[in-house]
């Protein structure tokens, strides 16, 4: 079962390691099992909360990879973690790929296309994994530079959750497995005015479908396009949209840099805790705010003429 949200004040930070050959950041950095478990157990060092293993690559561009050879490059990283008890998730769509991930003990499955196949959904029933149901505009296994304006965006994204979240709760998934993720950059079309609409609406999406909010924005075309930065640069876009993601009460973020983001989120909830009559420094109440002066031609004024009176 999923934490409450009202019990957490911070999200989780789900890091990604891509064991891919073509992601768009960093596909071949760690393809090898070696080089993708030494950078997990960093990211763990570093802070994140949940490793998310990504076999195949989802952006427009990428080259198909069947599910075997997905389950090979999972396999051993996948055992390594597992013997480190750290909380794995797979981003997998081939359902052979989702059932060996189930057999190998992850603790949560992503899939962009969001658990279409009925045949899985009854499968997925009997197991204890949480899902994080992604919407696309185009439901299909990787992203696409079709073009959408924010408006239809939004009611894609009405009508897919109201379709799919209910598909799996009728299959006996149980909803308090059920994660929300309405996409971000491609999946939402080419044009990053869709991805900021919907950034600005998740509180209306938590409110909308009463789920656990799960939110990818790291490194995304839409933060490229907006800031003419490339790939390797995007950090600081990033983080901005990240932090803007976590106050407004994403339970889940999906980061590259987890160092940056943990230390935002510190720097935030420090700020967000701070307030006027807070203590000062060593214990002294906080300095009081200076009253603000009446304008001259208030009641209780003085005139510029007048000087105020002494006392003798």
């Amino acid at each position: 079962m999923l934490d409450s949200p009202a019990m957490r004040r911070s999200p989780r930070i789900v890091a990604i390691v891509n064991v891919t050959e073509d992601s768009f950041s960093d596909g071949g950095r760690y393809l090898a099992p070696e080089a993708a478990i030494g950078h997990a157990r960093g990211l763990v060092a570093a802070g994140a909360d949940w490793i998310e293993l990504g076999p195949a690559s989802s952006h427009p561009d990428a080259g198909r990879v069947s599910a075997a050879d997905q389950i090979e490059r999972l396999r051993p990283i996948l055992g390594a973690l597992r013997e480190d008890a750290t909380p794995v998730s797979i981003d997998a769509t081939e359902p052979d790929v989702i059932r060996f991930a189930i057999e190998a003990g992850a603790g949560m499955l992503n899939d962009v296309r969001g658990f279409p196949d009925p045949d899985l959904q009854a499968e997925l029933a009997g197991t204890e994994a949480a899902l994080v149901v992604v919407h696309s505009l185009l439901s299909l296994d990787r992203a696409t530079r079709d073009a959408a304006s924010p408006e239809e965006v939004l009611a894609s994204i009405d009508r897919f959750f109201d379709t799919r979240l209910g598909a799996l709760v009728r299959a006996g998934v149980s909803e308090d497995r059920l994660i929300v993720d309405p996409g971000m950059g491609f999946f939402l079309g080419s044009h990053p005015e869709a991805s900021i609409a919907v950034l600005a609406r998740l509180d209306a999406l938590r409110t909308r479908f009463g789920r656990p909010i799960f939110v990818s924005v790291s490194r995304k075309s839409f933060l490229r396009e907006i800031t003419g930065r490339p790939v390797g640069e995007t950090g600081p876009a990033t983080l901005a949209a990240e932090l803007h993601a976590a106050r407004s009460g994403a339970d889940f973020i999906r980061t590259h840099d987890v160092s940056a983001l943990r230390d935002g989120l510190a720097v935030q909830a420090a700020l967000e805790s701070a307030s006027p009559s807070a203590p000062g420094p060593e214990g002294l109440p906080a300095p009081a705010r200076p009253q603000a002066r009446p304008r001259p031609d208030e009641p209780g004024a003085e005139s510029a003429e007048d000087p105020p009176e002494t006392v003798s």
